[in-house]
């Protein structure tokens, strides 16, 4: 965890429609804009730390020969609980900003609305910069299977993500959201618990069968690049932990909706 240096408070403010939007969108759909890719990601929750006014929290860390605003994302609420506390804990602060750390609490995004402001602030000299925090279990994960195909790698660097191929070098499994839904989707897990279930569903049909790791910041990539049909079947799958997450925010604040969020759940049927 980066040193923390000095603590503020972004102008940004995150709305209470937010939990509603979390989950909507149930199609995919071709993802070159940086709208259509945020479509993609909206079904994903993160995890920020904001005030109860919805004020992003950033600190100051080095970049370089210059110094960063930046403001933490957590693929974890758990982790983004335990940087409060790191926060709350931190001795010798201002009397404003230690009465201010006490107030912080973990905040839901989804991770293409992160996505949408980053492309902004890019734009703009001195804009916070967002780094995405990954879930260390999915790490050791990560790195277990790289090593497991032979390479030798000591670090994952980014926010992994798990696809489940035919085999080694072949295409990938498709699935279908539901029984009554024709269209084959390509799932992202950003949980390897997940994505080893569907490769044993998978093992019978496909012996050779194996699970692929790669980083979201890659596939965001191909994304923006590739003007592939392929890439608007992609689903992202959030981890357990997130979705169970989300699912009590909503069931203790219901929003002002008369629609129900959708949550992914386990593959109806594969291919």
């Amino acid at each position: 965890m980066k040193s923390l240096v000095r603590w503020g408070i972004t102008l940004g403010l995150l709305g209470n429609t937010m939990l509603a939007t979390i989950f909507s969108g149930n199609a995919p759909v071709l993802a070159l804009p940086d709208e259509q890719i945020a479509k993609t990601m909206a079904r994903v929750p993160v995890f920020v730390i904001a005030t109860p006014q919805g004020n992003l929290l950033t600190h100051s860390a080095p970049n370089g020969q210059k110094t960063a605003s930046v403001t933490e994302v957590f693929m974890s609420p758990q982790d983004a609980q335990s940087f409060i506390q790191q926060v709350q804990n931190k001795k010798d602060q201002d009397p404003k900003i230690m009465a201010m750390a006490k107030t912080l609490q973990v905040t839901p995004v989804p991770l293409g609305v992160i996505y949408q402001q980053a492309r902004k602030n890019a734009k703009q000299p001195n804009s916070p910069v967002f780094v995405l925090n990954p879930e260390k279990g999915e790490i050791d994960g990560a790195l277990a299977l790289l090593r497991q195909s032979g390479q030798q790698i000591q670090q994952f660097n980014g926010v992994p993500v798990f696809l489940v191929r035919s085999a080694p070098n072949q295409g990938y499994v498709s699935i279908k959201m539901s029984s009554n839904n024709k269209q084959d989707y390509m799932p992202l897990f950003f949980s390897k618990e997940e994505a080893q279930g569907l490769l044993n569903q998978v093992k019978p049909k496909f012996p050779k069968a194996d699970i692929q790791v790669v980083d979201v910041e890659g596939v965001i990539k191909k994304l923006q690049e590739k003007n592939d049909p392929a890439l608007s079947n992609i689903v992202f799958f959030p981890s357990p932990d997130a979705k169970q997450y989300i699912q009590t925010l909503i069931k203790n604040n219901p929003p002002n909706s008369s629609a129900t969020p959708g949550v992914n759940q386990a593959p109806a049927q594969k291919k």
